[in-house]
């Protein structure tokens, strides 16, 4: 997909900066997370960078802008969302918030006449006249596998059982999306990942799409001999989604965690024994499996990530 460019310009490519945009999440770690990214990006590259979030978190998109133009010393901004996958956010959502014209329809209100509390009714001005050019998201980048194995290894080492590879089951489990690009994302993600390695690998959606977590997990030990899963939240950063709504699913967390689950993380591994129900809104199906379940962390600000992002905007500077 081509850069989307607000104005073209003459001007000097290396008066430049960096934005990289975030949804933005009501739990403080998340936004660690992303502060985490820009810290370690800055000092790889030395560019001059701010993250903005489109809901939620501060600082917004065009408040992010602000500070990135301040001392008025950049002509050009290059603005990458930190989404894995595109959707109705990278491709709608994100080019109004950054005063540029959407690269789709919108399928939400295709006439773009939005109601009147919509978020889109509610854009702060972007007070920049210079050239931004918005680039694609990470996508289904071969480095993601490097970090899964970190995060299943990881996982293991803190296995309760001995069992082989082969009898060591694993889950990728994303989002779900009324449109194709997260299915595509981590189906192209889960035909790279299996054949590198010797573990049964099944793929799981949080909602909106199938197979469900408890579709995949039942599948994968029906057809197999299965004694431990370990389960890859392929997000970027811990929230609400990967600290509760998932570990709900596959029943790691007790009735007082689920509501206590917006003031701290549940993304660290977890260990069960024994049949899994849940009552999930998205997903009221039993989990057939009695052996150990492992929870990891999201992909997170691996260093892997950030050459991911730093490729993508070195190719845009060229």
């Amino acid at each position: 997909m081509d850069s989307n460019n607000l104005k073209t310009s003459s001007r000097p490519k290396d008066n430049f900066g960096v934005l990289l945009i975030s949804h933005g999440s009501s739990l403080d770690y998340a936004s660690k997370t992303f502060k985490e990214i820009v810290t370690k990006y800055i000092e790889t590259t030395g560019h001059k960078t701010e993250v903005g979030y489109m809901k939620v978190a501060e600082p917004s998109i065009s408040k992010a802008i602000d500070n990135l133009t301040k001392d008025g010393d950049i002509d050009r901004i290059i603005a990458m969302p930190v989404f894995l996958a595109q959707g109705i956010h990278t491709n709608i959502d994100i080019p109004l918030m950054l005063g540029l014209s959407p690269l789709e329809t919108d399928p939400r209100c295709p006439e773009g006449n939005y109601p009147p509390d919509h978020y889109l009714n509610d854009l702060n001005p972007i007070n920049f006249d210079g050239e931004i050019n918005l680039i694609n998201c990470i996508g289904a980048d071969s480095s993601i596998l490097n970090i899964i194995d970190k995060r299943v290894n990881s996982a293991i080492e803190t296995s309760k059982i001995k069992t082989t590879d082969q009898k060591t089951g694993i889950i990728l489990v994303s989002h779900g999306s009324r449109l194709n690009y997260n299915r595509e994302f981590i189906t192209d993600i889960f035909n790279q990942y299996i054949i590198t390695n010797d573990y049964v690998v099944g793929q799981g959606f949080m909602e909106l799409s199938e197979p469900s977590i408890p579709q995949a997990i039942n599948k994968i030990i029906k057809n197999n001999e299965i004694d431990r899963l370990v389960v890859v939240p392929v997000f970027i950063a811990p929230g609400v989604h990967t600290t509760r709504d998932i570990p709900t699913i596959l029943g790691l967390l007790e009735d007082n965690e689920k509501k206590d689950s917006h003031n701290h993380s549940h993304s660290n591994n977890h260990t069960h024994s024994h049949s899994h129900t849940h009552d999930h809104s998205h997903a009221r199906e039993e989990i057939e499996f009695n052996g150990e379940i492992l929870y990891t962390e999201p992909l997170g600000a691996d260093s892997l990530i950030i050459e991911i992002i730093k490729e993508r905007i070195e190719n845009e500077i060229k």
